[in-house]
């Protein structure tokens, strides 16, 4: 089984060998709201950790997705342009926003685990 690391900007990454899914966390969509539209990066773009990997509206607000790690888009979910409420109903599995090849995996040694960001996010309350 896969590990799952995580951003304080509520990112979630989930590798298997160097390919890298990357979506938002329950919480973040919980705080979006319902997500109306999404905005996905074309295959082939390069992103750099933090930088923009995709954007996400919902009724409250637009808000960005950033890369976890830096790497190349290998996919994009393009099932959420015919149903971005898929973040909503499962943003931890088929509402997932990008698939990355790791450029640097040394990178998710930063992220946090399950158990941090569960803490972190108590700490939000």
């Amino acid at each position: 089984m896969s590990e799952i690391r995580y951003t304080k900007d509520h990112e979630w990454i989930r590798v298997e060998g160097d390919t890298a899914t990357v979506g938002i966390s329950d919480y973040a969509q919980n705080q979006l709201g319902d997500v109306v539209f999404v905005d996905l990066p074309d295959v082939g773009k390069k992103v750099a950790k933090g930088g923009e990997a995709a954007v996400v509206e919902s009724v409250k607000a637009a808000s960005e997705v950033y890369a976890p790690v830096g790497g190349e888009v290998i996919g994009a979910n393009d099932q959420l342009s015919g149903d971005p409420a898929l973040v909503n109903r499962d943003p931890m599995g088929e509402g997932w926003f990008v698939k990355l090849k790791l450029s640097n995996p040394a990178e998710l040694a930063e992220l946090m685990d399950e158990a941090a960001y569960a803490d972190f996010v108590k700490g939000l309350g």
